[in-house]
C-alpha cells in the first residue's frame, strides 16, 4: 500500500503542469518586453493590458499554434498548427527565442518565416511559465 501511494504521487507530480523550469517572477517583468505587441485578457478581465499586434496569450499555453479566432496570424503559424503544434512551455519557450527558426525546423521548412520579428534571448522559459499561469 505504501509503495503504491508513492507510485501515484510519482505520477501525479509528473502529471503537474510543466512550467517548474521557469521563475514566473521573473517571467512576469520579462513579459514588459511583450505587452507592447501582447496582451493577456480572460473573457471577465484585462489582466496585463497591451498591444495589438500579436494575438491576446491568455490560456496560450495548451492551445493550437495560430488558432485565436479572429487574428490575422501568418500562414506558416497556421500551417504548423494545422500539423499539430500545441503550444507547450517548452515549444512556446523556444519559439520566443527566435521564432523564424523555430517555425522553419518545425515545419522542417529553410523558407518558413513569422509574422513575430522579435527574439527574447533570455529568460524565455520564465516568460512561458509566467504564461502558464493563465491557462485554462
Amino acid at each position: 500500500m505504501k509503495y503504491s501511494l508513492t507510485i501515484a504521487a510519482a505520477l501525479t507530480a509528473l502529471a503537474a503542469p510543466a512550467f517548474a523550469d521557469g521563475d514566473v517572477a521573473t517571467g512576469e517583468k520579462e513579459f514588459r518586453k511583450c505587452k507592447s505587441c501582447h496582451m493577456i485578457e480572460s473573457a471577465d478581465e484585462a489582466i496585463v493590458k497591451g498591444g495589438k499586434t500579436g494575438p491576446n496569450l491568455y490560456g496560450v499555453i495548451g492551445r493550437t499554434a495560430g488558432s485565436v479566432e479572429g487574428f490575422n496570424y501568418g500562414d506558416d503559424l497556421v500551417a504548423a498548427g494545422e500539423a499539430g503544434l500545441v503550444w507547450d512551455v517548452e515549444n512556446l519557450a523556444t519559439y520566443i527565442e527566435d521564432p523564424k527558426a523555430f517555425l522553419q525546423e518545425t515545419l522542417d521548412d529553410g523558407a518558413a518565416k513569422s509574422k513575430m520579428t522579435f527574439k527574447l534571448k533570455k529568460n524565455t522559459e520564465d516568460v512561458a511559465a509566467y504564461l502558464a499561469t493563465f491557462s485554462e
